[in-house]
Order: C-alpha cells, then structure tokens, then sequence
C-alpha cells in the first residue's frame, strides 16, 4: 500500500510540518509506504502530487486545512481525469476544517484521523460530489463552498494581512470591511433561470460550511447530487451584523434577506467581485458553477 501525503509545512502557523510527520510515522506503523510531500508553496506542493500520482499511488492524503483539501479535490476529481480512481484522505490540522467536519473527520486529532482513512481505505471510502467552476480559459473544481459577496472580499482583506494570525485576522478584517460594503448588484442563471439579484453575498455549497463552522448551508449533502445556492440579499451594517453570528448556528434560516435553492448549475456576473472556494482564491466573476456527481472518492 502506497499513499502519497502531501502536506502544508504553513499549516497551524507552522506547525504542519512536524504533523506530517507524526501522520507519516502512524500510516509506517500501519505497514504502509508513504511517500512525504512537503513543499515552501502551494503550486510548488501541486506539481508534487502531480509527480507522485503519475508515479503510481493507493491513496493521497492531505494534512493542512480545507486549502489543502482544495489541492487533493483538484487533483483527483472527474472521472475523466487520469487519476480518478486514486481515493482522497485528510488528516484535518488547519483552523477552519469545513470539509472535515462535513465528512466527519476528526479535526487536531492525528491518531483518530489516521486510523480513519485506513479504515476507509480497506473499505473502499465514498463518493461525494463536486463543484466545477470554469470561465474563459480556467476551469477548477472545489468540494465546500465557493463564495462572491462579502465574505470573499473579507477574505481577500484578511490573506493581504500577516497580523493577526488565526480568526481574530479574519474578524478584524470583516469589521474593516464591514465598514465600507455595500450590496452588489448580480446576475444570476441558475438552471436555465436568469434574474437581477441585489445581495450581500452569494454562495455555491456542496458542503454546509464555510469559516470553521459558520453553517451557511446547513442541509446540503455532500453526495446528492446538487449545489445549494446561498443568497443574502441588501442588509444594512447593521441588519449584516445581527444576522452574521447566527450562520454558526443556522439560525439565520428564515431570515427574510435570506434564501437558498438547489441548483445543479448556476452562473455568477458581478463586477469587480472575486470568488474564494474551500477558502482559496479562484478569481473574478463571471463563473459558471455545476455540481458532477461523484466526482471524488474520500476515505471518510
């Protein structure tokens, strides 16, 4: 048995290093060979698992966080692609861990993680479907969430600062936001269906999550087959304030600003807005966004 780790030496603030190591000593002792992939950046990280996938692996398995998770998906989703069939692990150490949690993947818990994908490896693990996102001359895929509002410009605020580290940087930086946003004037496809939509956000979940657990899409289902499209529309500051903190909870359900469909595909045109999926940068709207079935095996 051969799994390819990859694994973000920035996660847990440096931490992620000396955590793929441990994981890679647990799957030794579980009589696997692994092969350690652990590289100073992101692109740098994906052209590894490119490389070891093409070399011939039974598994890939992501340490790091749900940008991390992000990498794997991209490289193994489709059924087209070449390494299809190759089942994702993770091994959840990053401070949002949205697709872990979804999956039921024991977050900060290197023992717990580690003997789950093995247990699903001999199992065959499960399919779970996910977002394909493409424009002109791009196209990606995501497993979470893919967000074009206010909470990807704060996140787009957030990754230009260094200081401060964790969710205190991100809630300073929604504060700092919050205090010159204004509602985005959309457009809207989705099935077939095309509308004018003034909101403050517009989400695409596959998962329920986004942010370490702001349950945004509470009743999606990772396996489906469909995207549940997320929509708050026009809020004052402080209308966003009193229905922001009751995401975490899915409380905001019912809220009168808020509304979520089930989609299969669904296009996004607003400008001068980026998109952010499973917490990474895709780029500026206009996107297409369409669920595929099964596109990925997760040992969870």
């Amino acid at each position: 048995m051969i799994i390819a780790l990859a694994v973000n030496p920035r996660a847990s603030f440096g931490r992620g290093r000396r955590a793929g190591n441990e994981a890679a000593n647990l799957f030794r002792a579980a009589g696997a060979d692994v092969v350690l992939l652990c590289e100073e950046s992101y692109a740098a990280l994906a052209r590894a698992v490119e490389k070891a996938l093409a070399s011939g692996v039974d598994a890939l398995v992501v340490v790091g966080g749900d940008g991390m998770v992000h990498l794997g998906v991209n490289a193994l989703a489709g059924s087209g692609m070449p390494y299809g069939a190759v089942p994702l692990g993770i091994v959840p150490t990053g401070t949002g861990n949205d697709m872990a949690r979804a999956l039921g993947v024991p977050a900060h818990d290197l023992p717990g993680a580690c003997a789950g994908v093995l247990k699903a490896l001999a199992a065959g693990g499960r399919l779970i479907d996910a977002g394909r996102v493409s424009a002109e001359g791009m196209s990606c895929w995501f497993a979470g969430v893919l967000s074009a509002g206010f909470d990807a410009a704060v996140n787009e605020r957030a990754n230009a600062w260094r200081w401060p580290r964790g969710k205190a940087r991100y809630n300073l930086a929604m504060l700092r936001e919050l205090a010159s946003f204004r509602p985005i004037d959309y457009t809207v496809t989705a099935d077939g269906e095309s509308w004018r939509q003034g909101a403050m956000l517009i989400s695409v979940a596959n998962g329920q999550s986004i942010g370490g657990g702001m349950k945004i899409a509470p009743d999606a289902v990772l396996d489906d087959g469909y995207l549940d499209l997320f929509i708050v529309g026009p809020l004052s500051r402080a209308g966003l304030l009193k229905v922001f903190p009751k995401v975490f909870s899915g409380g905001h359900l019912g809220h009168p600003a808020v509304q979520i469909r089930r989609v299969r595909k669904v296009e996004l045109s607003a400008d001068k807005v980026v998109a952010y999926a499973d917490g990474e940068r895709i780029g500026p709207l206009p996107l297409t966004i369409e669920v595929v079935p099964g596109a990925v095996r997760v040992l969870a």
